[in-house]
């Protein structure tokens, strides 16, 4: 074990800075590491001053801690189901002093409506699971197949459960797949959040989108606004420049 300003490292985990005031995560390159998706998704997220924000499936707690350092949220809570992926999110919010800001609670996004109050969220973000069930998984209980994989939670739990907890007017924000993009909206509409804003994010401009990013609000109007296109990179390995801006360099 290795020891940095009092938090500890366990064996093969490591501490990336975020380039956001300052702020690092820990991280396990074995288990799971946060990806293109969660910095698009933290870019995308509107939180007014004094929100409360909860962050569904939060992993090793990148969202919570990008959102701190990038909206002026009064507190942030993320909720996870695996014990290891919780406790380095515990430690990084301790490593960058943040205890007071962020809460990390451990369990299942299935029972997130008894797990808090009804209606006591401003803002719900996730990053979900994008494929569907567990076809062709080797090991259905490995940290990554359960990250990428819906096993132990489906997209309509993830907005059945955002529309129980997000205030009225409240908004929730997540990022997927445009292959599921009519399951998401179908199943939006279905529980009263109606959605707002789209964008679609591509790898390169000349290829299909990969991922998008969508806002829906609870029990708003129906009209949507879809953005301008996302290009992720110039060329192989060069960013375009709203990118860099995303991660902050």
């Amino acid at each position: 074990m290795i020891i940095r300003e009092n938090i500890v490292l366990k064996e093969n985990e490591r501490m990336d800075d975020l380039q956001r005031n300052g702020y690092r995560i820990i991280q396990n390159p074995d288990k799971f590491c946060f990806g293109m998706d969660a910095v698009l998704l933290s870019g995308f997220v509107r939180a007014k001053a004094g929100s409360r924000i909860l962050d569904m499936g939060t992993g090793t707690g990148i969202i919570p801690i990008l959102l701190a350092a990038k909206t002026e949220a009064a507190h942030l809570t993320g909720l996870e189901i695996q014990e290891e992926s919780a406790d380095m999110a515990r430690r990084s919010v301790a490593l960058n002093g943040l205890e007071k800001k962020i809460a990390i609670v451990t369990g299942d996004i299935k029972e997130a409506g008894n797990l808090f109050d009804a209606a006591s969220f401003d803002v719900i973000t996730c990053n979900p699971p994008y494929m569907i069930g567990q076809h062709g998984l080797v090991n259905p209980g490995d940290a990554k197949a359960i990250a990428r994989h819906e096993i132990l939670c489906t997209l309509e739990d993830v907005i059945g459960q955002a529309a129980k907890l997000l205030k009225p007017g409240g908004n929730f924000f997540m990022v997927h797949r445009p292959f599921r993009l009519a399951e998401i909206i179908t199943l939006l509409c279905r529980y009263k959040l109606e959605p707002k804003r789209m964008q679609l994010a591509y790898p390169f401009v000349d290829k299909e989108p990969n991922m998008v990013l969508i806002e829906a609000n609870r029990g708003g109007k129906p009209r949507m606004k879809v953005e301008k296109p996302l290009i992720i990179y110039q060329e192989p390995g060069v960013y375009m420049p709203e990118i860099y801006e995303l991660y902050g360099y």
